[in-house]
């Protein structure tokens, strides 16, 4: 498991700032399983109002439809916790924003709502730049919500610092 304690999160917050402000570029998240918990986490660094334009919390179907631009067939045909939300997901963070660069987390922290096919701590996470492709990646996280949620937030940031 990736080291996800709070002082971790603040060190690739931080780091990640530091590059998004060397390239004079601004991050948007778009999240459903972490409620706002990326955002949250970049803008507890000091100056953050330099280099994150906004967060997005689209739990609902409807939010992701109204606020991100999924498509409804998208959620219909694969659901909410799929490699194509994510993707639209990420995508629409950007038409949606004044961004360079967005990540995008759909899962399931549990502990109900897990199926075979996508069992408790099944993620998706995409990260995307303005005018770039979107890259995609599915994890599967152990324990609580609580901890889904927390590993989801570190692979989201650690993601971000690997796209810049």
């Amino acid at each position: 498991m990736t080291n996800t304690t709070d002082e971790h999160l603040r060190e690739l917050a931080s780091a990640i700032g530091e590059q998004l402000a060397a390239k004079r570029l601004t991050l948007c998240t778009a999240e459903s399983c972490t409620g706002g918990w990326i955002a949250k986490t970049v803008t507890d660094i000091a100056g953050s109002s330099a280099w994150f334009d906004c967060g997005l919390a689209a739990y609902s179907y409807e939010a992701k439809q109204g606020l991100l631009g999924v498509r409804p067939e998208t959620l219909e045909h694969f659901g909410a916790v799929s490699r194509e939300t994510v993707i639209e997901m990420v995508s629409g963070a950007l038409v949606h924003s004044g961004a360079g660069v967005a990540v995008a987390v759909t899962g399931i922290a549990g502990p109900g709502g897990g199926t075979e096919d996508k069992p408790v701590g099944t993620v998706w996470i995409a990260w995307k730049r303005r005018g770039g492709y979107p890259r995609a990646e599915l994890f599967h996280f152990d324990g609580d919500r609580e901890s889904v949620r927390r590993q989801t937030v570190a692979a989201a940031l650690e993601g971000i610092a690997q796209h810049l």
